[in-house]
């Protein structure tokens, strides 16, 4: 073992500096700079990890496909003395040895840490790690999901539910918030994005958020467009779309694919609506036309959808609007990862934050994973898995591995 694993001062990461952490991460910000901003739940006395080491370390073991608490303690009991000194691990002088969190240390902390906090430094972060001056403008993703397998922990059959925005390019988590119920997303609309930057942005959303006062404040307050899909929750706004004269508008973009053994085509119209439509900051309804069949028959199906934005025809493009439209689709794969690579509904995971702060985790990892460049999160974390020290080099704490698979 190097001489250097025993200085007392390797992995103290919540002493970093803001210039260290920029150079350990290329100039990007520093994920335990971020997280040392979660306050500490514990109290000060016989503290032995710190809340800054501890939450990097999970982060590290779920990048290497950890899905429990129990699965993280494993991790990091098994990964080598210079991962654990990087990560910030207790060092024990007398014994000459890194002495990592236990399984009960990591979830009686992750089970009561300030979830909030955990979402806003991590998304925070990730937010940073987007790349500058892209082209076109940012489209935002907003869509809820329940973490089936807290039903079980709730007296009444609830299971948690989490509302989140994501990044539709980067397909990054920049926000999350815990409901009530699926209904209450509706009151959590506001609070979620409020303090993101969204000037400029287009927010993609459900019908469930067709409401006149989400549009009103996007539009209002945060100097932000919007495309909402509209249903029968606004039965009189569907209708009044549906009676447009539609034949008579030409099609502005037709996209064709195949995929999932299924083809589709899909055709998109836009109209400007300058009056009558009753709804806040409507310039334009759209008609989205999608035709399936499997592949093998003959048997097309045939749907119609519409939706209204707040973006006039000389601000977007009708192949932008299905772009966006289209693109609204990543979120909800972001919530299949969670649930295929990463078992959340399965979880076991019940009680307490835990089951937030995991989703937060699971969030953290995908964008982490998606940011860098991986195109197969499962692959990626198996990858990681192989070899502990990967996980220092994504995670911007030792240069890049070379052979990246």
């Amino acid at each position: 073992m190097s001489s250097s694993l025993i200085i007392p001062a390797l992995g103290r990461l919540e002493s970093l500096s803001a210039g260290e952490c920029a150079r350990l991460a290329g100039d990007r910000p520093c994920l335990a700079a971020c997280l040392a901003r979660v306050p500490d739940p514990r109290e000060p006395q016989g503290i032995r990890h710190g809340l800054t080491s501890l939450l990097v370390t999970a982060v590290a073991a779920v990048l290497a496909g950890a899905r429990s608490f129990t699965a993280i303690a494993e991790w990091a009991a098994d990964a080598p003395p210079r991962v654990l000194a990087a990560l910030g691990v207790r060092y024990d002088p007398l014994a000459g040895v890194f002495r990592p969190p236990s399984e009960a240390t990591i979830r009686r902390v992750l089970e009561a840490v300030d979830a909030g906090a955990l979402d806003a430094a991590i998304g925070g972060w990730l937010a940073g790690r987007l790349p500058a001056g892209r082209a076109g403008r940012r489209a935002l993703a907003v869509d809820g999901k329940a973490l089936r397998g807290t039903r079980h922990a709730s007296g009444d059959g609830q299971a948690t539910h989490l509302l989140a925005v994501a990044d539709q390019q980067a397909a990054a988590v920049l926000a999350q918030a815990e409901v009530e119920g699926k209904t209450n997303e509706i009151t959590c609309f506001a609070p979620l994005l409020g303090p993101l930057d969204l000037t400029g942005a287009v927010i993609t959303a459900d019908a469930l958020h067709a409401q006149r006062e989400h549009a009103r404040f996007l539009v209002e307050d945060k100097n932000a467009h919007y495309i909402f899909t509209v249903k029968d929750n606004q039965p009189a706004l569907r209708a009044r779309l549906a009676r447009l004269p539609w034949r008579h508008v030409p099609a502005g973009h037709t996209q064709k694919g195949q995929g999932h053994g299924r083809e589709e085509r899909r055709t998109l119209k836009a109209t400007s609506v300058a009056a009558g439509l009753g709804f806040p900051h409507a310039a334009q309804a759209i008609q989205v036309k999608r035709r399936r069949r499997t592949l093998g028959t003959a048997t097309w199906t045939s749907e119609t959808a519409y939706a209204v934005t707040s973006l006039a025809a000389h601000q977007a493009t009708p192949a932008e609007l299905a772009t966006w439209a289209r693109g609204h689709w990543r979120i909800e794969a972001l919530h299949h990862i969670r649930d295929v690579t990463f078992g959340e509904d399965h979880s076991q995971v019940r009680t307490g934050n835990g089951p937030r702060v995991m989703a937060t985790l699971r969030n953290a990892v995908t964008g982490i994973l998606k940011t860098t460049g991986y195109a197969n999160i499962a692959a990626a974390c198996r990858y990681h898995a192989r070899d502990a020290t990967r996980t220092l080099a994504t995670l911007g704490l030792s240069p890049p591995a070379a052979g990246r698979a």
